[in-house]
């Protein structure tokens, strides 16, 4: 199973169930639930699930992606490794959680 590092670029294909499609550098193509896309100052970021969970993960965690665009303008996805970076993305995406959960017992 293909293991990330912060090297890899990753081209995107979204698929008509919601699943996003990633291939990696050398071809391996894994698939992930899109849970968010989270915008920060430092760019826009997105948390991936992998659909079948990826070597030492377990099933409550998540992989960030920093999202670009490549020369041809689509999507390029490259995994984040830094920590602070990590917990920012994360962090906003409680935050977010919450108050959506709290407008849903609201209505």
């Amino acid at each position: 199973m293909q293991e990330f590092n912060e090297n890899d670029i990753i081209e995107e294909d979204l698929e008509e169930d919601g699943l996003i499609t990633l291939r990696t550098a050398d071809g391996e193509e894994i698939e992930f639930h899109d849970i968010a896309g989270i915008a920060l100052d430092s760019g826009f970021y997105a948390i991936l699930q992998p659909v079948i969970l990826l070597k030492d993960m377990a099933e409550d965690e998540a992989l960030v992606f920093r999202v670009d665009k490549n020369e041809n303008g689509d999507d390029k996805f490259t995994y984040v490794i830094d920590n602070d970076i990590i917990d920012a993305v994360f962090e906003k995406y409680y935050i977010m959680l919450e108050a959506f959960e709290k407008e849903d017992n609201n209505q």
